[in-house]
């Protein structure tokens, strides 16, 4: 049987199959296209666990791949979406991966996993090495101030800012 559907049709399910996508861009730091899922990619495909237990931040593989939220995470290892799966937001960077020194000032900037810290077991990103060394002249002023600032903007669209 052959299926014909009209333009409008068409417009509604594009619609409804890319709001998923477009809060996740809102909420979290993805990276502009989708996954095979239909997914956004969160932390530009680096696995979050290694950020945790490597030297330096592996790249992921989109065959370990695991969706938490509405955004897909890349894994270097079954054993690391494994060890993700437990517990996903042990692993996943705070202010959905957006700058936190961003998010201190009010604004959603970039996460890099090259300007990273681990504070009390929670992992927070910075966009650039300018802005991560001014956050590492008080860290916790800017970690304090990010979070009270993150209720205020974490629904926030982007652009809004």
């Amino acid at each position: 049987m052959t299926r014909i559907f009209t333009f409008p049709t068409l417009t509604t399910a594009l619609t409804l199959a890319l709001a998923a996508a477009a809060l996740a861009d809102d909420e979290y730091n993805v990276s502009n296209s989708l996954t095979l899922t239909g997914q956004p990619l969160g932390m530009h495909g680096v696995d979050p666990v290694s950020m945790f237990e490597a030297e330096i931040p592996e790249m992921g593989n989109a065959t370990f791949t695991s969706a938490h939220d509405g955004v897909d995470y890349y894994f270097a290892s079954q054993a690391a979406k494994a060890t993700f799966e437990a517990d996903p937001t042990a692993h996943l960077p705070q202010f959905g991966g957006f700058c936190a020194f961003g998010v201190y000032v009010g604004k959603k900037l970039d996460g890099d996993v090259r300007y990273a810290d681990i504070v009390d077991d929670k992992l927070y990103l910075f966009v650039n090495e300018e802005i991560f060394k001014k956050y590492l002249e008080d860290k916790e002023t800017v970690i304090q101030g990010a979070h009270a600032k993150w209720a205020d903007i974490h629904h926030t669209p982007v652009g809004s800012l």
